[in-house]
């Protein structure tokens, strides 16, 4: 039997912090984020000290552009709290917005082909 003294004081399936902790108690993030927005991490380091929350976040937005959504799941935070976290990372310049690819020109003679091909393959 293991006595109080030696047990770990965090075990390792230790739930995470509630979502109002995280943020500090914020509801509502400081610029309008779509789901889809891309967002990736600047080559600067901020300017601020980071809380583990944000390491984590600024962690994921280094392998390139995530989308919003796509960072939210793979940190298994609710998208609000997501939007929170890369806010404040954004306000103190550790990452960066990046343009989402366009939708395709319609005068494209190659996707004009494409769909040609398709249509006769119905």
């Amino acid at each position: 039997m293991t006595s109080y003294d030696d047990a770990p004081w965090v075990e390792d399936g230790a739930p995470r912090l509630r979502p109002y902790a995280v943020t500090g108690g914020r509801t509502v993030p400081t610029r309008r984020l779509a789901l889809e927005t891309l967002v990736m991490a600047a080559k600067t380091l901020p300017r601020v000290p980071l809380t583990p929350e944000h390491d984590e976040t600024l962690r994921e937005c280094r392998a390139g552009p995530r989308s919003v959504a796509e960072v939210a799941g793979r940190l298994g935070l609710p998208v609000a709290v997501t939007k929170i976290l890369l806010c404040d990372l954004l306000d103190t310049c550790a990452l960066i917005l990046t343009a989402p690819a366009g939708p395709p020109d319609p005068t494209d003679p190659y996707l004009l082909e494409k769909v040609l091909v398709g249509l006769r393959n119905l």
